[in-house]
């Protein structure tokens, strides 16, 4: 009997910036998929109290901060795939827009007022 375990080869795809990915989904239709990290994010973002992060860190947290931020305001739909030991792949989904309007790319770059 073979006890070998198949191997995953996963290859990290390349870091989207903020505004590549809002204009992603300023253009993107209603149900399409973009993988904006691949990782453990919660890891990869550094730790809140963290006060030397590195620029990597920064990015990611920077980035998955306003991809919760477009998800909580109703553009995305979040899920996360586990590809292997400590690594997922976290996925955003276009939602539809209400009455067929298109998105406005500012909206998207600006923070949701309080």
């Amino acid at each position: 009997m073979n006890d070998m375990k198949s191997s995953v080869t996963i290859s990290q795809p390349d870091a989207i910036s903020e505004i590549k990915f809002c204009a992603w989904v300023a253009q993107a239709e209603p149900g399409e998929l973009l993988e904006y990290h691949r990782g453990f994010l919660s890891l990869d973002r550094g730790y809140p109290e963290q006060k030397n992060k590195t620029p990597n860190q920064t990015q990611i947290e920077e980035m998955s901060a306003r991809v919760f931020d477009l998800a909580e305001r109703g553009f995305l739909h979040l899920l996360q795939q586990r590809i292997g030991d400590a690594c997922f792949s976290y996925l955003a989904i276009a939602r539809p827009c209400p009455d067929g309007q298109s998105i406005n790319f500012s909206t998207l770059m600006k923070e949701e007022a309080n």
